[in-house]
């Protein structure tokens, strides 16, 4: 797995954006909106909805992977 940032939308409980370390920030992340969540990598853990094949394709089209959670190490407070 590669490594991301991990950002979190402050409205909708557990929806999840991964961004790729190398990449820049979408600017939909900006705004105050979504809060950073951290990083994801190998040592990390992902949260358990967390799908890598899903994620490689949705950077590969987008730049970035949408993705809800119901793991509580990562929704919102």
């Amino acid at each position: 797995m590669r490594s991301y940032n991990l950002f979190r939308l402050k409205s909708v409980d557990g929806l999840c954006c991964a961004v790729p370390e190398a990449c820049a920030v979408p600017a939909f992340l900006g705004g105050g909106r979504w809060t950073f969540g951290g990083k994801l990598d190998r040592d990390g853990g992902a949260p358990l909805d967390f799908d890598d094949r899903a994620a490689d394709t949705a950077i590969r089209f987008n730049g970035f992977y949408l993705f809800q959670t119901v793991d509580r190490r990562f929704t919102c407070a």
